[in-house]
């Protein structure tokens, strides 16, 4: 959304206040600012730390997002020290990035933007640097030059390319100062630089060139047919989910031989469009629109020749293999073509699909960032349609595009983001996740980085339970999906919506779970066949859908049952618990020989004793222990806690630790595996 500007909200704010509200007006529109893209600056005078006042440059920090600004994420460098640079005929990236760090007013601030000695060298008190779909639309036409001056005569600078840094930021102070009566550049291949006398001032310019640019390209808009004729129809949705259950875990394999990736669909109208067009090929291999799209979408995508009326799901699925080989071997050729000494190899599996009918396949090392470079992409159709309209599609060459993805300043950006955790890039599906156990599994598992979709009867705790973990744990994290697991046509449904959200299925940790005793003669076949449906027919559902997507993927993977002591040594009066406990645990004997050629592994574990946190102790079950051990309900978790050797109660968060070990690599050596969670019961170990 273009937000207007609000003098009420900027009334009486600091120089860097103004800067934070202007850049966040800014990030609000995807249209203007790129995801973590553009940068912002204001001049202004500030007191430092001797009470001496000096000129600063409030400029943004490097890899920060306009949308989400703060104060914090700005940095303050003395502006006079950094105009010196200036004077200079050339200046290395290193040198420039050595200087700009001994200019900063704090240490404790971000690191610059690479793009700070821009807003330096030119005098006007407020500068933006944004990368908006119509502007690039003319930076990226053959004739681009030609059509700036058409369309905004001498009110606006062109500006060949030139890679950011000193160079570029040389070039602009140059071509602006020749030209007194400019509003703006526009900078080939890259964006557009603005300014103003102040903040207002500053945001209304940019944001009237940009509608200016986007008027002159809906003139030419009318009555032409965008992107050539139709080419290929879009699926119908029903057909289209289909499909898409069926690729995603094979592209999730392709694309994930050296690291494994989450996957997010878009298969919205304007990607349909895009491409089912006679023109999409051609224009998405032309390259990168500009710099800010290719670090996260690549130079290219991998466009899958595909016609849903003429082939088959088969078809697609063969072409989807051979692409993504056919691609890493190309992305290669182009390391290989440009690399210098040092430089390192990136995966070279694409970032991108586009599949006509069926619409685009973006790839991240989580759900989020996959979500961000599919954005980014629609922004790269909204562009290379613009240029279309406008004139012919141009891009980066080869040689610049490399330039830019191993650049050390934008590889530094990289760098900024928290390390990856134990489990990152993969995805759990977790059973009975409302409950304690499954609760406490869940938030393990998201906490050393998997994305979890949680399954459960009880939907509002499983909700509950995916609030807290998106809230502690960001975006697309959690997923909770109703789900039955006696129900085979639940199950697969559920499955379904795993592979759509996330693209495949990595660990399963199956802990679906129903407590049942009483004395064997008074145990009636229907709660027999009840328990022995959730605790052995339901772990057989959920696995074999798992192992069929983990087969797919080709990624391995690894299965986890969370079974119960009861399955090593029996309580008394709970036949029924204990013959399915037991039958839980030769299930995932059992799959561990079938799965283990695949790389698939499963192990067991045992809880005993899980008295906080637990549903069982709430349920019939409690009563009917009580009754077995001759004393009262309420006297139940002093008398589990009086029987264990170790006097300590195990908790639903020590059960999980033993999951965590099981569907981690720790136990990558470990199949057909139990490994019991007693708090110290003598008769709970294996024997």
């Amino acid at each position: 959304m273009r937000l207007p500007w609000q003098e009420e909200e900027a009334r009486g704010g600091s120089t860097l206040d103004l800067l934070v509200y202007r850049s966040r007006l800014l990030g609000a529109d995807p249209r203007v600012v790129n995801w973590r893209g553009g940068n912002t600056s204001a001049k202004a005078e500030e007191i430092d730390h001797m009470g001496r006042r000096i000129k600063v440059l409030w400029v943004k920090g490097s890899g920060s997002d306009l949308r989400t600004a703060s104060p914090g994420d700005f940095v303050g460098l003395r502006l006079d020290e950094v105009r010196v640079l200036e004077e200079r005929e050339s200046l290395s990236d290193e040198e420039m990035v050595d200087y700009l760090l001994r200019c900063m007013i704090h240490p404790n601030q971000p690191r610059p933007s690479i793009e700070t000695l821009l807003h330096a060298f030119l005098p006007f008190p407020h500068i933006d640097h944004t990368h908006p779909d119509a502007v690039l639309a003319f930076c990226t036409a053959a004739r681009g030059e030609e059509l700036v001056r058409e369309a905004f005569g001498e009110r606006v600078v062109w500006i060949p390319y030139t890679r950011p840094g000193f160079s570029l930021a040389k070039a602009v102070a140059t071509a602006v100062r020749s030209a007194p009566g400019a509003q703006a550049a526009f900078l080939a291949k890259h964006g557009l630089v603005t300014w103003g006398d102040d903040a207002r001032m500053c945001y209304e310019n940019t944001i009237g060139i940009i509608e200016e640019a986007e008027r002159w390209i809906a003139g030419r808009r009318r009555g032409r047919i965008i992107l050539g004729s139709p080419w290929i129809r879009a699926v119908p949705p029903a057909r289209r989910r289909e499909l898409f259950v069926k690729i995603l875990p094979v592209v999730r394999g392709a694309v994930g031989q050296k690291q494994r990736m989450v996957l997010h669909v878009d298969d919205s109208e304007e990607v349909l469009a895009f491409v089912g067009s006679s023109e999409a090929k051609r224009l998405s291999q032309t390259g990168s629109a500009c710099p800010d799209h290719l670090i996260h979408t690549k130079h290219l995508p991998l466009f899958v020749d595909f016609d849903p009326a003429q082939e088959t799901a088969d078809h697609l699925i063969s072409k989807i293999r051979a692409g993504c080989e056919s691609y890493a071997q190309a992305y290669m050729r182009y390391i290989e073509s440009h690399k210098r000494p040092g430089d390192p190899v990136g995966d070279p599996y694409p970032r991108i699909l586009l599949i006509p009918g069926l619409g685009m396949v973006a790839t991240g090392r989580d759900k989020f960032l996959a979500m961000q470079a599919a954005a980014l992409y629609r922004r790269a159709i909204a562009v290379m349609e613009g240029a279309s309209l406008l004139d012919t599609f141009t891009s980066l060459t080869a040689g610049e595009a490399y330039e830019i993805e191993y650049w050390p300043l934008e590889l530094y950006k990289l760098t900024l983001a928290p390390p990856e955790r134990e489990l990152s890039r993969r995805v759990a599906v977790v059973t009975g996740a409302a409950g304690g156990i499954g609760r406490a599994i869940a938030e393990r598992l998201a906490r050393e980085g998997a994305h979890v979709v949680l399954l459960d009867i009880d939907i509002p705790g499983a909700k509950e339970v995916e609030e807290e973990l998106v809230g502690r744990y960001g975006e697309g994290r959690a997923l909770a999906i109703p789900c039955d697991v006696t129900e085979e046509g639940a199950v697969r449904e559920a499955f379904a919506r795993a592979i759509l959200t996330y693209g495949g299925v990595d660990i399963l940790v199956s802990n679906a779970g129903l407590a049942y005793a009483a004395p064997l003669e008074e145990t009636p076949l229907e709660q027999w066949r009840k328990v022995h449906d959730v605790l052995v027919t339901g772990y057989f559902l959920v696995s074999r859908e798992a192992v069929r997507i983990m087969k797919v993927q080709g990624l391995g993977g690894s299965i986890v049952f969370v079974v119960s002591k009861n399955a090593l040594v029996a309580s008394k009066q709970a036949s029924a618990y204990n013959a399915a406990k037991a039958a839980e645990l030769h299930l995932a004997r059992t799959i561990a020989e079938e799965g283990g050629p695949f790389g698939i592994r499963v192990n067991a574990v045992c809880p005993d004793a899980v008295i906080q946190g637990s549903k069982i102790w709430t349920s019939q079950w409690r009563e009917e222990r009580a009754k077995a051990y001759g004393i009262r309900p309420e006297e139940i978790e002093e008398y589990y806690r009086q029987r264990t050797t170790l006097k300590v109660n195990v908790f639903p968060q020590d059960v999980a630790e033993a999951v965590l070990f099981f569907a981690s690599d720790r136990s990558s050596k470990t199949t057909g595996g139990v490994l019991t969670v007693d708090g110290g019961v003598p008769a709970a170990y294996v024997r």
